[in-house]
């Protein structure tokens, strides 16, 4: 009889790029998004929510096995099979979700903020140096286990999606009802859907496994490490759904979010407003921190791996001036427009996943074309299981691309 437990030592040692990226998924550019969703049209995003899980998983997967397999980072894939002009353009998008990201999570702390009284800028200094801090004097390994840590706050919002007492009867009922004609439904749907399956996400596990120089025996484990992530990411997605489905989404149906702190005031009538705002403040900070790290290091890392400039956080600043330039360029651009109050966060936020859904058919077109082409024969996309997930991604990227379009016209 098989132990079932004769690979745990090695999932302990592979366990973190899958989830580190999947916790940064549950940013909060996605949580917003589904508190909006939730708030607008009820329990009706549930049933996406749970579909992208395997689509979610499938796209991970490959680039885990295109990471740990060839030894190379996304970008430097694109690069080396399709040639530098396709690599840019592969980046590019990149440098756009990114930038898009980094906004999102930031207004998630400011968001936190405002509910102490701390005004924005002081927010933005002091998560900025603590960014800045934590890459410049940690190893990959020290930074990937403090953005676990901090993103573990997020599972408050599966907690308090119990405690909201749901109706499930209606939810079941009310997620299988799909508005055809609602355009309102179809711009949160592709907001879904680019909250869930990123750019970003790709470029940073698969830089991400390299870095922590995971070999071919790790592989299993390491897929195991992102089936988990994938599964945890989307529970908390679908809490924060029936969280505002059940409270805001009841008291006043279709109206639509208009500041983090909304959000904050679903928590209060179950926790009470000391300890809801605590916890709210846990586990926004949690999925904003925990984000910003993965999308300023990757955009790092994706622009390096074009460039050419040293790019691992196992160099320090003056190994690897350019890639900590980048890094903290991303941050202070982010806090600087966050602090400007030019913009209605919540709306930009939506309108963020909205594009990264847009993005998607270059994302996932460049994804299944190296696992196809970049793998050595054993570990390449062949056969029916090819065309399977080739259907899959097909699917995933021209919904993103045509509900975006369609439902932002």
């Amino acid at each position: 009889m098989k132990n079932p437990l004769k690979h745990f030592p090695l999932l302990l040692v592979v366990l973190g790029p899958g989830l580190v990226v999947m916790l940064a998924d549950t940013d909060a550019g996605s949580l917003i998004t589904a508190a909006q969703s939730g708030a607008v049209i009820g329990y009706r995003m549930l049933l996406l929510q749970l579909i992208l899980i395997p689509i979610l998983f499938i796209a991970q997967e490959l680039t885990v096995r295109l990471g740990i397999v060839t030894q190379q980072g996304h970008g430097e894939l694109i690069k080396s099979h399709f040639g530098r002009w396709w690599a840019w353009l592969s980046v590019s998008t990149l440098l756009i979700s990114c930038a898009g990201a980094i906004v999102t999570e930031f207004s998630g702390v400011a968001g936190v903020g405002h509910l102490f009284g701390v005004p924005t800028w002081l927010s933005m200094v002091v998560v900025i140096l603590f960014l800045l801090f934590m890459a410049i004097t940690g190893s990959y390994h020290s930074v990937e286990r403090c953005a676990i840590l901090i993103g573990l706050f997020e599972v408050v919002f599966i907690v308090v999606a119990c405690l909201a007492h749901p109706h499930y009867h209606e939810a079941w009922k009310t997620m299988w009802s799909i508005p055809w004609l609602n355009g309102q439904y179809w711009y949160l749907a592709a907001a879904t859907v680019g909250a869930v399956i990123m750019p970003w996400m790709i470029f940073y596990q698969q830089s991400a496994v390299v870095d922590k120089k995971l070999q071919l025996k790790h592989l299993k484990a390491a897929r195991i490490d992102t089936a988990v992530g994938a599964i945890i990411t989307q529970i908390i997605m679908a809490s924060m759904v029936i969280i505002t489905a059940a409270t805001i989404g009841k008291e006043n149906p279709g109206a639509p979010l208009n500041t983090v702190e909304q959000i904050s005031s679903t928590l209060v009538p179950f926790l009470g407003t000391t300890v809801g705002e605590g916890l709210f403040a846990l586990g926004m900070l949690g999925a904003s921190l925990v984000a910003a790290i993965v999308v300023s290091l990757t955009a790092a890392w994706g622009l390096g791996e074009v460039m050419g400039y040293k790019r691992s956080l196992e160099h320090g600043p003056r190994e690897a001036p350019a890639f900590y330039g980048v890094y903290a360029l991303i941050l202070i651009l982010g806090g600087a427009l966050v602090t400007s109050g030019v913009i209605n966060l919540i709306s930009l936020t939506v309108a963020i996943e909205v594009m990264n859904a847009i993005l998607l058919p270059i994302v996932l077109g460049f994804l299944y074309l190296l696992a196809l082409k970049a793998l050595p024969e054993p570990y390449r996309l062949k056969g029916n299981y090819a065309v399977f997930i080739g259907i899959v991604l097909g699917i995933t990227a021209l919904f993103g691309l045509v509900a975006g379009i369609w439902s932002s016209i």
